[in-house]
């Protein structure tokens, strides 16, 4: 990093606050906090929609998992589309109608006020769980880049985030998240073309590489639940993903709550919908171009550059050092069959292709067994090392190859992406606790200054909640994949609850509720076992699959329970 690359990364994260807070400080009422005065157009709600969805994750995750898995997991986006109108045409009309604060208080207007607190306590739950990962996530490079302790540096991501949430609410997260998406696909869209630029062979022949080494897997029409991206799954489960996720978890629901009008938010959802897949599909494609490079520049042993440089002060320097010799050779052997496979490829020689894949394929297998022996050695050295290395992939291709500048607006990306998701996360945590939970049950008769201001409180809070969290965040094996899992085990409980109230309007609050609580203990316990023989039954499901699973159980669960129960219920208040 250069002083040029300082300057560029701390001067565009200080603007942003600046020009959050400058903006829009000192609203006067609970209204304009929480709702931002009502008055955003469409490209400003579809661009904030899309900000609160690509966090630091999307663009420090994805293209490692591209790297290591190729492209299959677009995938998951396909869905996106259909999601996004059938929440156009059902769930933003009645939002509208009610005037609400909040997706939860519908809930109480249809059933009671057990079942509107329990949907926002799972939503809590998830939700300031995931603000914690969306932290550590750029948290982890920085940390890594500097050598300073992880903690302070969540510390400093958290208070940054705070600082402008607090200060404008609503309209402050809208307004930051335009400038932030500018930065932020304007940032990988260079490094794409950067590194399709440094490639040593045409872009036609990188495609090759790309393909013959099922890199560019984009669909899979084969149905199986354990697999957690084929096409079946991203046009099934992965819609009750999104019609949880924009449907009915605040931290997008507040996005489009506060558009001029009905027409405006709708279009904003479209724009989401049209623009994602495409947007995914980039990030996915630059990952898979770094994985071309590494093909004909040795990539490292192990991204994660501050392990194996502990490593080499270690007393096991020699080894790693033999390692290293061992990795060189395969490469440089792998090397060789990739020429002769872009001979093949030239030539259309199919016998030739598929003798130069078999030959990549050993030299792959050992220089994963060799990867596998570097990481035993980092454990060795240090119990408590982290030796998983995807999400280092991009950024340390950036660091290593990438001019002065470049460098510093990469992790200015990183830094835009996790401050623009956060805040949403932030805002809307701080907006549920407040009128769902605080105003609702505790404090029901103060002024609207009061709540706007509690509302402050609250938001605060979970933003140092977040940052606490995020010194765990370790534990998860892939930042992107931790996000959706974490998403998945209650998201669908809380879609059942609203569709049940939107389309079963013979069942009542005592049958939901119970209902809820009975989808989500399965969803639990489902993911417990997962792996497992239970009751001589293989259980082996992909998490996406519990978005749908969760969703379909509590609308049965409900059926049921009111048809059997439902006069005896309606008797208990």
């Amino acid at each position: 990093m250069s002083i040029l690359d300082w300057v560029v990364l701390f001067g565009t994260l200080f603007l942003i606050v600046a020009y959050g807070v400058y903006k829009t400080y000192g609203p006067k009422d609970m209204d304009s906090y929480l709702r931002g005065d009502s008055d955003m157009n469409w490209w400003t709600i579809g661009l904030s929609i899309m900000a609160t969805q690509a966090s630091a994750i999307t663009f420090l995750s994805t293209p490692g998992q591209a790297y290591e898995d190729g492209m299959r997991f677009i995938q998951f986006y396909f869905g996106l589309p259909v999601a996004m109108i059938i929440l156009s045409v059902t769930f933003i009309p009645i939002f509208y109608k009610l005037k609400v604060f909040t997706a939860y208080e519908y809930l109480e207007n249809r059933f009671d006020m057990k079942t509107r607190t329990l949907a926002a306590l799972l939503f809590l739950v998830q939700r300031g769980l995931a603000a914690g990962i969306t932290i550590y996530a750029p948290a982890i490079i920085l940390s890594t880049l500097l050598g300073w302790n992880l903690n302070w540096t969540c510390i400093f991501i958290g208070i940054l985030v705070i600082i402008y949430t607090v200060s404008g609410g609503t309209k402050a997260v809208s307004i930051t998240q335009k400038q932030q998406m500018g930065v932020m696909m304007g940032g990988m869209i260079l490094a794409g073309i950067l590194v399709i630029y440094m490639l040593p062979v045409k872009f036609t022949e990188a495609l090759h590489v790309a393909g013959k080494m099922e890199k560019l897997n984009i669909v899979n029409f084969e149905f199986d639940f354990a697999d957690r991206y084929n096409f079946w799954s991203g046009m099934t489960a992965a819609v009750f993903l999104f019609l949880s996720y924009f449907g009915t978890d605040q931290s997008q629901v507040q996005r489009y709550l506060n558009g001029k009008s009905l027409a405006q938010s709708r279009k904003g959802l479209i724009m989401n919908g049209l623009l994602k897949v495409p947007m995914q599909f980039v990030i996915l494609f630059i990952g898979v171009m770094v994985f071309v490079f590494y093909q004909f520049f040795q990539p490292p042993v192990v991204f994660n550059k501050v392990q194996t440089e502990q490593l080499e002060n270690s007393a096991y320097k020699e080894e790693y050092g033999l390692l290293q010799e061992k990795f060189s050779t395969a490469f440089a052997q792998k090397s060789v069959e990739i020429t002769a496979l872009l001979a093949a490829v030239e030539k259309d020689d199919e016998n030739g292709i598929a003798v130069a894949k078999g030959k990549i394929q050993e030299q792959d297998a050992k220089q994963e067994s060799i990867r596998e022996e570097v990481k035993g050695l980092i454990v060795k050295n240090n119990a408590n090392a982290e030796t998983r290395d995807t999400d280092y992939v991009f950024m340390r291709f950036v660091m290593d190859y990438l001019p002065q500048g470049i460098i510093g607006l990469l992790f200015a990306v990183i830094f835009s992406a996790a401050m623009s998701s956060t805040a949403s996360e932030l805002n809307a945590l701080g907006s549920t606790t407040t009128i769902d939970l605080y105003k609702r049950s505790v404090n029901t008769k103060a002024s609207k200054v009061h709540y706007m201001h509690s509302s402050k409180w609250f938001t605060a809070i979970w933003g140092v909640f977040a940052i606490l969290f995020a010194t765990y965040a370790t534990l998860f094996e892939n930042l992107i994949q931790a996000v959706n899992l974490l998403g998945s085990l209650f998201y669908g409980t809380i879609l059942g609850i609203f569709l049940v109230g939107f389309y079963m309007k013979w069942i009542r609050g005592n049958a939901v509720f119970l209902a809820a609580l009975m989808a989500e203990a399965v969803i639990l316990l489902i993911h417990w076992k997962n792996g497992e023989t239970v009751f001589e039954i293989d259980i082996n499901i992909g998490f996406l699959w519990y978005n749908a699973i969760g969703c379909l159980l509590v609308m049965f669960f409900a059926m049921v329970i009111q048809g059997i129960f439902g006069k005896k219920l309606e008797e208990v208040k």
